[in-house]
């Protein structure tokens, strides 16, 4: 198992980068100083403004703040993805992932993925690369984590009906072919998203947005507590 380049080839710029270029209305301006001395706060951010998509709690905090603050009580829940044929709706997963306080993401296959669809959400959180499921099952079993494929195959039991173990890994396939082989059998339950229309799937990254809210429904406590942006 190995970190993967969650930071887009190693660059691990902080703040202001992430800005919604040339739209002020996002986020907040420059914090009126005194400014707090408080050493999760970015000095940039503080001088120029945090236009960045992150929550009203974590408003001028450098990323590593807001990186050790997510980590301090994680979900046992985390997500996987099957990456063979460089699936376009990874990068979404990654943001779904940190909208629903996963601390921890895989990936499995090919080591490269698009971060578009991210929206550098992946700096916040733990990105790993596993050459096989086989080594993501590894993982998972060395962490007491069930493995839990999502796909409409045959045999599957409907997720808005069934208890998710709380330790779990959220297992995904591929847009096209869906869970691999290895994965079905990896998995040691395989749940499918009941759908009402002609279509007869959803891509991965809609599919773990349903399955993490159904997760944080189930066993989730509250919402976190909000705190003010200056300390």
């Amino acid at each position: 198992m190995n970190l993967a380049d969650s930071g887009g080839g190693g660059d691990d710029r902080d703040a202001g980068n992430e800005r919604y270029a040339g739209d002020d209305t996002v986020g907040v301006g420059p914090m009126p100083t005194p400014w707090p001395t408080d050493e999760r706060f970015n000095v940039e951010l503080l001088e120029h403004g945090d236009r960045r998509n992150v929550a009203d709690r974590y408003r001028y905090w450098s990323v590593e703040a807001i990186r050790e603050d997510l980590d301090r009580d994680p979900f046992p829940v985390e997500v996987a993805i099957e990456n063979w044929e460089h699936d376009f709706n990874i990068g979404t997963v990654v943001r779904n992932a940190n909208a629903f306080g996963v601390r921890r993401v895989h990936i499995v296959g090919r080591r490269r993925w698009n971060r578009r669809g991210a929206m550098v959400t992946d700096r916040y959180l733990h990105v790993e690369h596993h050459r096989s499921v086989e080594e993501l099952l590894h993982d998972a079993s060395s962490r007491d984590l069930a493995v839990v494929g999502v796909d409409n195959l045959a045999g599957s039991v409907p997720l808005e009906s069934t208890a998710l173990p709380r330790r779990s890994v959220l297992l995904f396939g591929q847009e096209g072919p869906g869970l691999s082989d290895a994965a079905q059998d990896a998995a040691s339950l395989v749940c499918s998203i009941t759908m009402y229309g002609s279509t007869r799937s959803i891509n991965a990254g809609v599919a773990s947005g349903i399955a993490l809210h159904t997760w944080v429904l189930q066993h989730a406590p509250g919402p976190p507590q909000s705190r003010p942006s200056g300390g």
